[in-house]
This record gives C-alpha cells, sequence and structure tokens, in this order.
C-alpha cells in the first residue's frame, strides 16, 4: 500500500476567515517504509499571517512573500498526491485547507481516501491528549528538532507515530506447516552438526607436542 504522510501550516485557523496555506509537506511510504520521495515546498499565501500563526511556525510575510503561490505548484502537488492513500494528523483542518486552494484555482476537491491519525490515537487512547508532541512522548520518538511546527519534520514525526499507531514497530509473519516443517529439519541438522567430534590428525599432534615442548623450555630458562 502506497500511502502519502501529508502536513500543511497556514496563515491562520479558519479558511472561512480567508486563511491560507503557507507550506505543505509531504513523505511517501510503501507498506510504512520511507520510499525517499518527498514533496515540499513554501508558498506565498498573498495575505499577513496572523499572530497565531506566526507563534506556531514562525514563517515571516516577507520570507513567504518571496515564495511561489499555490496555483505554480499545484500540477506537480496533485500528481504527487494522486491514487494514494493520504495519512494526516486532525484531517479535517489540512483538507478544508487544500481543498479551499483548489477551490480558488477551480479545481476539484480531493478524492483520494483519507487517514487520520488524530481519530486512531483518540479511539486508542481516549480521554488523554494526542497532539502530535504527546504522541511522540507516548511512544519515546525523539521531537528535539521541532521547536516550531514545520510540515516537512511534522511529515517525518507523523510517520512514525503511524507505524506505532497501527502496532507495526516489527513485521511479523506466520509459517505453513511444510515451512514449519523445513525450519524445524533445518534446526535439527545444524544441531547434529555442532555434535560431530574432529579429531585431530598425527601431524596435529606431533606440532602441538612440539609446541608444548618449545614453551616448557621457555618457562624453564626464564
Amino acid at each position: 500500500m502506497i500511502e502519502v504522510i501529508l502536513d500543511t501550516e497556514t496563515t491562520g485557523l479558519s479558511v472561512t476567515d480567508g486563511h491560507r496555506i503557507v507550506e505543505i509537506g509531504c513523505i511517501e511510504i510503501n507498506n510504512l517504509i520511507p520510499t525517499k520521495k518527498k514533496f515540499h515546498c513554501y508558498l506565498n499565501p498573498e495575505r499577513k499571517v496572523s499572530e497565531q500563526a506566526f507563534k506556531v511556525h514562525g514563517y515571516t510575510d516577507e520570507f513567504l512573500s518571496k515564495q511561489k503561490k499555490f496555483s505554480d505548484i499545484v500540477d506537480d502537488f496533485l500528481i504527487f498526491i494522486k491514487d494514494k492513500r493520504l495519512v494526516i494528523h486532525n484531517a479535517e483542518f489540512d483538507i478544508s485547507h487544500l481543498n479551499n486552494e483548489l477551490a480558488l484555482l477551480g479545481k476539484s476537491k480531493i478524492q483520494e481516501e483519507i487517514i487520520d491519525t488524530l481519530q486512531i490515537a483518540r479511539d486508542k487512547f481516549p480521554g488523554s491528549g494526542n497532539s502530535l508532541d504527546m504522541l511522540c512522548k507516548k511512544y519515546n520518538i525523539d521531537n528535539s528538532r521541532r521547536e516550531k511546527h514545520t510540515a516537512i519534520i511534522d511529515c517525518e514525526l507523523l510517520s512514525k507515530v503511524y507505524i506505532n499507531l497501527l502496532d507495526q514497530k516489527e513485521p511479523s509473519f506466520e509459517l505453513n506447516n511444510e515451512e514449519s516443517s523445513h525450519m524445524v529439519n533445518h534446526i535439527e541438522y545444524n544441531k547434529e552438526y555442532f555434535k560431530k567430534i574432529i579429531k585431530p590428525t598425527e601431524d596435529e599432534v606431533k606440532l602441538h607436542n612440539n609446541f608444548l615442548k618449545r614453551e616448557i623450555k621457555k618457562n624453564n630458562f626464564n
């Protein structure tokens, strides 16, 4: 299963207040293993960043004004996520902003399947904090690089959290009867091999005795 871990940063909380996306981060995973394919960009939101959002990610209006617009990267982004399951923490937030950006360009909403890790965490840990930081703490995942929220770092952390939420830290497998029988036979064969006693040859015995005699003479002189 090919999936995309996805995260965004924005100018503020709600699209109804006109807030826009300032960063998109995506990491592709295949059967829970990163494929090294990533999509990452900063965006010019064409509006000011709210004070609250600035405290979260720290991207200034000046920095963002020099970046590409969503319209410049939209095709590459849609190609990257096409027909892949999207894994997002608090998916409603990110998808609402992405769909808003697409609507502003007259494009269709995202149709890909979506997995919300926040919902998985709430089901698994009801009544406890399930922010990305809290989940990293629960699973002993190092999040020291996360001084500010950045989409690509959050994706890297979420990919590790996601594996833990699915209880897939280590692969499991079962052997069928034929494979089990082969495994047992192989183990028994190895046991027999290690039970073998290998006797030294006459030449090896002579060499060993001569070595001992030399060592005795050395010790006597010392």
